[in-house]
Formats: C-alpha cells, sequence, structure tokens
C-alpha cells in the first residue's frame, strides 16, 4: 500500500546518467532511501531534481519499501517552501554540513516524531532568521537530546566537561575534556535557545574550536560517525 509522510531530504547522489539516490528522513519510517530513475532526464510530471537539495522538507507517497531495498516515490511535494536556506550563501553552508551530520547520525528505520518535529521546526527557524552564526553549533547541541548523548546537566559549573562521559568534572582525567573560553561557550550555547543564540559572541576563532569539539563529542558517541567534508565551507563562509 502507498504511504503518505512528511519527509526531510538528508543526501541525493547520481546513479547512472539520468538517475537519482536520495535519502530521507520521514516521520512515519525514520531514514529511508528512494530510486528516482531517469528524473535528470524528465522534463514534465511532478517528480522534479530540485525537490532534492539538502534538507528540502516534502509530502511524499511512497510505494511499499522492502528491506535491504530501495523504495520508489510516486509523488513529492514541497511542504515548506525555504525562502532563504538554498538562496543565502551562509544558511546553504549550513544545510549542507547539517545534511552531512545527518546522514552520518540518523540511521534508525524507525519512526521517531520527537526527533522529526525537531528538524522540522528548527529548520523552519532557520530560513526565518538572519542572526544565524551560531545556529548550527546549537542544532548540534539539541541533536544529542534524540541520540541518546545529551549533556548531563548535573554540576554544570564545574571547570571541565569530560566527553566521553558526557558530564561536567571537577578534574581532567584521560579523555579530552572542554575547559576555559571553550567550555564557557559551550555552556552558554548550550543553555541558550534559539531565539536568543546571537546574544552569545564568539570570535571566528572560538566558534571554530567549539564546533570542532562538538564533532569530536559525535566521533566519540556515534560508532563509525566521519567528520563532514563541508566543515571547510563553513569555516569559510563564516570567516
Amino acid at each position: 500500500m502507498p504511504t503518505s509522510t512528511k519527509a526531510i531530504v538528508l543526501s541525493s547522489l547520481k546513479y547512472g546518467e539520468s538517475s537519482l539516490i536520495v535519502r530521507m528522513y520521514t516521520e512515519a519510517s525514520g531514514r529511508q532511501s528512494y530510486m528516482l530513475k531517469g528524473i535528470l532526464k524528465r522534463r514534465k510530471g511532478g517528480l522534479r531534481p530540485g525537490f532534492f537539495q539538502p534538507l528540502t522538507q516534502l509530502e511524499i507517497v511512497s510505494g511499499t519499501v522492502r528491506p535491504g531495498r530501495l523504495g520508489y516515490l510516486r509523488e513529492a511535494l514541497i511542504a515548506y517552501p525555504y525562502a532563504t536556506v538554498h538562496s543565502d550563501i551562509r544558511k546553504g553552508a549550513i544545510a549542507l554540513f547539517l545534511s552531512e551530520v545527518l546522514s552520518e547520525s540518523i540511521r534508525e528505520e524507525e519512526t521517531n516524531p520527537e526527533l522529526f518535529s525537531y528538524l522540522e521546526h528548527t529548520l523552519q527557524w532557520l530560513d526565518q532568521h538572519q542572526r544565524i552564526a551560531n545556529f548550527h553549533i546549537r542544532f548540534l547541541m539539541g541533536l544529542t537530546r534524540y541520540l541518546g548523548f545529551y549533556p548531563d546537566q548535573t554540576d554544570s559549573h564545574a571547570p571541565y566537561f569530560d566527553l566521553s562521559e558526557g558530564a561536567y568534572c571537577s578534574k581532567p582525567g584521560l579523555n579530552p575534556v572542554l575547559a576555559d573560553g571553550n567550555l564557557e561557550a559551550f555552556r552558554n550555547i548550550l543553555g541558550t535557545n534559539f531565539d536568543a543564540i546571537h546574544t552569545v559572541e564568539l570570535t571566528q576563532a572560538e566558534r571554530r574550536e567549539l564546533l570542532n569539539s562538538l564533532i569530536l563529542y559525535y566521533e566519540i558517541h556515534l560508532q563509525g560517525f566521519k567528520k563532514p567534508r563541508s566543515l571547510t565551507v563553513l569555516d569559510e563562509v563564516f570567516s
């Protein structure tokens, strides 16, 4: 039976001369992959290549997906038309970076309504606001809540944060830790909602250091997580 669901594009890969393999995070079934045959040569019809840019929010109707097989789409419509995400160079760099992070970190083929809602609403927030230099950092921190390693807030005034334990500590051990200004930036952004993230003032070097620490945090807690290739592009855009 056809399945209708909201979906967020994670990545698309050209296959052959005219097809795409598209990975999405769906509200109904978690992460799913679809083969879009001939879409790059198709001049008419409902499916268009532009629908499958990173983090596009769609309403899709798909055929039944067999375990271990690529699904197929019957229909796709834009659920939320971005006004700025794909036209603003800063937001486009953030979208590319986050799509890589999500592709590496979300692997379950099962529904998670809370995670889908978080992605849907934070990405719409990004589209609607302009003071977004700290957005991706706050996004990564918030995402850990749904991936199972949100920072333990016990003893949040301690002078170190142990990345392996995911908790604050009074003395550093053998594990990598956050300390000094890097810890202060981490603590400030973690304690700030999206509407106020612009009030946390960071230099480019401070933002880079904190972001690299968060990538390490993901690498420690997610087996097989790879550093996003678009990290350098993001750094250049916000330099």
